[in-house]
């Protein structure tokens, strides 16, 4: 007699049939016997043996468990338990129901996709090639431009276009904040495009804070397809310094404008090498990441530094190693990618830690102090306008890293969990 698989208190028998959520399935980049099946409401996905692929398709087709198993035996002369594999499905969220007797759906409690009215219609235009020829001319318009008025060329000095710099840093913000959240949009409209949910967030790389577009569903769509997702957002910074110079230097605009146009294409100049520093995860990190032909060159890289610090501490006391390398199961390719990844990662996150320790965090210290300064000496009759734009600088500066630090404690809150002590 067949045993029963139990799902959720639901038992699979070989007579069952499955309800499945609206899933993703398409062959893998690189491997034509395997699959990659996801549900994009979740952002989970995984990758299967082609046959379980096959199976799935079957089981979404209405066969019951056990016909799916005899199918799959007679044309590809394999045994696979279709139960374990239900078992498994669900675990992940992705059976919708057995028998017609409905499951828990782990949607219900994900977060929810942002601008859920947008379409691959209303956004794809902006990814044809009309668009992307537009582009083109704009950002060779201006490079023409900069060669023949280097005097255009953008320089620190023409952040500051105002005398008060509490002042200046507040509009600045204002503006950065406004390209950062089209920046943003654009990963979201190209992830549409490809009709891929998404949502903008707060998050942190190091010690610095960040918006973020989790676009975790993208791996539904080929790897090819990616990079329009990825490089979204690098493009509009593009667009947006080409055009504002552009503009300054043949419309005939207030001097005003011009300096704030000109300040704002030193503010978004400044993000292009955070992007490159790919040892977090930035934009070019998932391009990388694709290029490499890797899953999770992040992760994957951080365990083996953590790997090799390990064993290094375990030869300096003359024992065996405790943990096992946990890049031995990837693919060679995959493998030395991580391996070298891993050496990129520690340097550049010691570099960027080292130059904060050493220069911003002081810069701000001293900033900070000097503020309070000019405050004390506005309230003892001092310049009221100094101590105004000192506080105005202040506030602006405390409430980004206020944002910082509650983002950091929401984002990593598993630290922060108080364990009760363990009773004798």
């Amino acid at each position: 007699m067949r045993s029963r698989t139990v799902v959720n208190a639901v038992p699979v028998a070989a007579e069952s049939r499955i309800g499945f959520h609206r899933l993703i399935s398409r062959p893998d980049d690189d491997d034509p016997d395997v699959v990659v099946v996801g549900r994009a409401e979740i952002g989970e996905f995984i990758e299967l043996p082609a046959v379980y692929g096959e199976a799935i398709r079957l089981l979404r087709e209405g066969l019951p468990v056990g016909a799916v198993e005899q199918r799959l035996a007679a044309e590809q002369d394999v045994e696979i338990d279709v139960a374990e594999l239900v078992e498994a499905l669900t675990e992940l969220g992705f059976v919708d129901s057995v028998d017609e007797q409905r499951l828990p759906d782990p949607a219900a409690d994900a977060p929810r996709s942002h601008f859920r009215w947008l379409t691959a219609r209303h956004v794809s235009w902006i990814f044809g090639w009309p668009m992307k020829l537009g582009w083109l001319l704009v950002v060779a318009a201006a490079l023409v431009t900069l060669a023949t008025r280097p005097d255009l060329l953008p320089h620190y000095e023409d952040f500051f276009w105002s005398e008060y710099v509490g002042l200046t840093v507040l509009v600045n913000t204002v503006m950065v904040s406004l390209t950062l959240s089209t920046h943003e949009m654009m990963h979201l409209m190209a992830a549409r495009s490809l009709g891929v949910p998404g949502r903008i967030g707060f998050g942190t790389r190091l010690h610095n804070l960040v918006v973020q577009t989790d676009v975790t569903a993208v791996w539904g769509v080929p790897r090819r397809s990616r990079y329009r997702v990825y490089l979204a957002g690098m493009a509009w910074d593009l667009f947006l310094m080409a055009s504002l110079t552009l503009l300054v230097a043949h419309a005939a605009l207030p001097s005003l404008t011009k300096a704030l146009f000109q300040a704002l294409v030193v503010a978004v100049l400044m993000t292009i090498p955070f992007q490159l520093q790919v040892y977090m995860r930035t934009d070019l990190y998932y391009v990388l990441r694709d290029l490499l032909r890797t899953r999770n060159l992040f992760d994957d890289g951080l365990a083996f530094a953590r790997y090799l610090r390990t064993r290094t501490v375990a030869r300096l006391r003359r024992r065996p190693c405790p943990v096992e390398d946990p890049t031995g199961d990837l693919a060679p390719h995959e493998r030395r990618a991580t391996r070298v990844y891993s050496v990129f990662l520690v340097v550049g996150a010691t570099v960027s830690l080292t130059a904060f320790a050493l220069f911003a965090a002081p810069i701000a210290i001293v900033a900070l102090f000097r503020a309070i300064g000019a405050i004390v000496d506005g309230l003892n009759g001092g310049s009221v306008l100094l101590a105004l734009d000192s506080g105005l600088l202040i506030l602006i500066e405390g409430a980004i890293q206020a944002l910082f630090v509650v983002t950091f404690v929401r984002t990593h809150r598993h630290w922060f969990r108080w364990r009760r002590p363990a009773e004798n």
